[in-house]
């Protein structure tokens, strides 16, 4: 990791913004800094943080994994498709690591009575979200409405 620690008016420079506005920054907290007397120091982590950069990969560390699942369900009403989009965001946002966030997406096409589910996220976590998917597809318990026909 880079220790490298840049004054308010080199940041200011490489982003090409006004020092008083890279002092705002600091000041309502949108970027971190350490005040060494008189003058702001900024972090290279802090400067990449507030730029989007993306952090160095740690060496040696596991590598990251992410799975890309693409569901298509025929035969689903707006009603079921809206029902079962709320379900599956719930099962998203629910017991999960916030450092490895599942995204839920989902699209439904009235004329054909078609929706998509993109699901990207760890394998476990995906895997765990598509088993929950099945089970409301095929269990008995009729969560939809009876309104997704040969799911």
């Amino acid at each position: 990791m880079s220790n490298e620690m840049y004054s308010v008016e080199q940041v200011a420079d490489r982003l090409g913004l006004h020092v008083r506005t890279v002092r705002g920054y600091i000041r309502s907290g949108r970027l971190r800094a350490v005040r060494i007397g008189k003058q702001y120091r900024i972090a290279r982590a802090d400067l990449d943080a507030l730029t989007g950069a993306p952090a160095p990969a740690q060496p040696g560390g596991p590598a990251a994994v992410e799975v890309s699942s693409i569901v298509q369900i025929d035969g689903v009403g707006r009603a079921a498709a809206d029902r079962l989009g709320t379900f599956l965001l719930a099962g998203a946002n629910t017991n999960h690591d916030p450092a490895r966030p599942l995204r839920v997406q989902t699209v439904h096409d009235e004329e054909r009575g078609r929706m998509k589910i993109v699901i990207l996220g760890d394998p476990e976590s995906t895997a765990e979200l598509l088993r929950l998917l099945d089970a409301v597809l095929h269990g008995d318990d009729d969560l939809l409405g009876g309104q997704v026909r040969n799911a």
